[in-house]
């Protein structure tokens, strides 16, 4: 019966992490323990409000109540600092927004009907809804590259990207990845490409890096065309945010610009069999709430690429939770 209540009780303790993310809770305490009243000052939060959260957050692990109420960090909770390689602060000030806890609330008519949740809440996709919204669409950016930095490296270390000149990176964000194979193979270029107010966060990235004259910016939209000339063509996270239709979409666009020998490397989770895979799983649901895509198994990636025109080559594991499913254009 604990575990099950544990389970149910879920969304109280990711809202409560939330919370001590957006006041910056982890940072204010990474040179050691204060007391609830020092960071409620430092908060601009309610004393006695905020001792209530901190000693939750005590009691779940994510910190260390000593005496006279005093909070230090757990080894749990200090990856909540916004300053440590591989931080999840970024995904925990996101995954608490309203508008996005708003669409979880209403997963019970997704399941019934089987439509996009957001969309039916707020009568636009997502993506929509956070364009219109600097402010939502910076914190998903600081989201998303939260959760990159660990997933690259093993990426990296997972697949050998010294045999391609050119690599594109398809909906590259920021660069983040592309800039990570341009530092460990000097002989590689690059071509990141998103839509133009994702991309124009590239720039600075790969000018910090000094990879300004290995790598291309280029924006547009990848249901329209992408560049041509690339050896491979990376798409890190993108075909599980849509359903199939659009996935096939995108994935004929890179299709008409690769030439035969060039190779398409789609970077997802893998579904996985019954009962296993909890990570995917839960991810496969959230793209029923806010992106509308779908997780899929390695069969459903090989039927897709048939129907593309390509054909999945080899699927290569990663030591995180992704898997490098390597196609290339059908002979």
């Amino acid at each position: 019966m604990d575990d099950l209540r544990r389970l149910i009780n879920g969304y109280q303790v990711s809202q409560a992490i939330h919370v001590a993310a957006t006041l910056g809770i982890a940072d204010l305490l990474a040179d050691g323990p204060r007391t609830s009243a020092e960071l409620a000052e430092a908060t601009g939060s309610q004393p006695r409000a905020l001792y209530r959260l901190l000693r939750a957050l005590a009691a779940a692990g994510v910190l260390h109540e000593d005496e006279n109420q005093s909070f230090a960090l757990s080894e749990l909770g200090a990856q909540l600092r916004s300053d440590v390689p591989d931080s999840l602060h970024g995904w925990a000030s996101f995954v608490g927004r309203p508008y996005y806890w708003n669409a979880w609330a209403h997963l019970a008519e997704s399941i019934r009907n089987g439509e996009n949740t957001f969309r039916q809440v707020y009568g636009e996709s997502v993506w929509e809804y956070r364009a219109k919204r600097p402010e939502e669409s910076e914190i998903f950016n600081r989201a998303m590259s939260a959760l990159t930095g660990a997933s690259n490296a093993a990426i990296l270390e997972a697949y050998d990207f010294a045999r391609f000149g050119t690599i594109v990176d398809v909906g590259g964000g920021n660069g983040a990845l592309l800039a990570g194979i341009l530092d460990r193979h000097p002989t590689v270029r690059g071509i990141v490409f998103d839509q133009p107010h994702v991309v124009a966060n590239a720039r600075a990235l790969l000018a910090e890096r000094g990879l300004e004259d290995r790598c291309e910016i280029a924006a547009g939209s990848f249901f329209d065309s992408v560049p041509g000339g690339g050896d491979a063509y990376v798409l890190k996270a993108i075909i599980h945010d849509w359903e199939d239709p659009d996935a096939r979409a995108i994935l004929r666009t890179c299709w008409r610009a690769m030439s035969p020998a060039a190779m398409l490397l789609v970077i997802e989770q893998e579904l996985g069999a019954p009962n296993e895979r909890l990570p995917a799983k839960f991810s496969d649901l959230n793209m029923l709430v806010a992106p509308g895509g779908q997780e899929r198994t390695r069969d459903e990636y090989a039927a897709l690429f048939a129907a593309t025109g390509f054909e999945l080559k080899r699927t290569i594991p990663t030591a995180g939770t992704l898997q490098v499913f390597e196609a290339a254009p059908a002979s």
